[in-house]
């Protein structure tokens, strides 16, 4: 008897413990990010609200909420700030305006639902998700999209909600540099005008929650100076975002046509099921050799079913963080050690 009552016991803790192991991991752009660019007072501005985010996500699944209702949490908080290319602060496209999209996962089910090319949804993130939850599709687009957001009850804003200063003069500078073109047609300085100087801005985050769950979701703006309804990875399941209880939660940033051509989300959980690799292992692959090979930029976040996280990124610096049952917020910018 006492022997049951000792295996009972050690049932009991371990699965306690199993479910206490959730965890958060957000993301909030990846690109030429570097000490040299950024000053101390912006370096703290920007930790301190990707700690926020973090926080106000990670207290979702301490009360034991879900991994989907942390995502958006965590999303939101960063939709909402200026400093990053999703929602307020979204760059402009070439007609002078924000269009933006997001897309948003269901590990448990595999449902996921997207939006793309919106541009009076307050919160493409939650558009997203009542795509996932209260229609029969995966994505819808522009008018449409809209449309269904307001019979959802989801906030309606004037596209001018988004704009920010900064965006519209790297709009601006952008246009004067297409103004110079020389005779073949290319931009004196293609890199910087297309990518703001290699700085790939999207806001993502996946998470694992109490009951096992994983679940993945990403918000864009897109590329500065984007035309003819360009859509990048971002709110395409696979390429972007990506979750299966059976392996891993992802979500992606970058250049996103090499995104899209290497469906990377989906290629690291391939890797883990039919490879048998380590979460680490094959996200590395796939940013680290598979899209630098090509000459694709960015990087992604990860987590797996036993709560493992992977933040690899070919970039000099990528906005992440991540947080678990350890306590506070992990939070990293430039090249540090995880």
């Amino acid at each position: 008897m006492k022997n049951i009552l000792i295996l009972l016991f050690l049932f009991f803790t371990m699965a306690a413990q199993a479910q206490n192991k959730v965890v958060l991991v957000i993301h909030g752009g990846a690109g030429t990010i570097t000490p040299e660019n950024m000053t101390p007072e912006l370096e703290r501005i920007y930790r301190q609200k990707l700690s926020e985010a973090l926080e106000k996500g990670y207290a979702v699944l301490e009360r034991g909420g879900t991994s989907l209702e942390a995502v958006t949490t965590a999303i939101q908080i960063m939709e909402e700030s200026p400093l990053f290319n999703a929602g307020r602060g979204a760059v402009f496209t070439h007609a002078g305006r924000n269009e933006l999209d997001a897309s948003i996962m269901d590990g448990k089910t595999g449902q996921a639902g997207a939006v793309a090319g919106v541009t009076t949804i307050k919160s493409p993130i939650l558009a997203a998700q009542a795509v996932m939850q209260k229609s029969p599709h995966v994505m819808l687009t522009g008018t449409g999209a809209e449309e269904f957001a307001r019979e959802q009850g989801l906030e309606q804003v004037e596209n001018s909600y988004f704009f920010d200063q900064r965006r519209f003069d790297q709009l601006k500078r952008l246009q004067q540099l297409e103004q110079g073109k020389d005779k073949e047609g290319s931009l004196k300085d293609p890199e910087w005008g297309l990518f703001e100087g290699k700085k790939f801005g999207t806001v993502g985050a996946v998470a694992l929650d109490s009951q096992g769950n994983l679940a993945a979701g990403t918000s864009t703006g897109g590329m500065t100076n984007k035309r003819w309804g360009r859509v990048g990875d971002s709110p395409i399941i696979g390429a972007g975002t990506y979750a299966n209880n059976q392996s891993c939660a992802v979500s992606a940033t970058g250049h996103g046509e090499f995104f899209i051509r290497n469906v990377v989300a989906y290629d690291v959980a391939a890797r883990m099921k039919y490879q048998g690799l380590s979460l680490q292992n094959a996200a590395e692959e796939v940013v680290m050799k598979t899209l630098k090979e090509q000459g694709g930029e960015g990087g992604i976040i990860a987590v797996d079913n036993k709560g493992n996280i992977a933040m690899p990124f070919n970039t000099s610096g990528m906005y992440r963080g991540y947080m678990n049952q350890k306590g506070k917020p992990q939070v990293f910018i430039f090249q540090e050690k995880k």
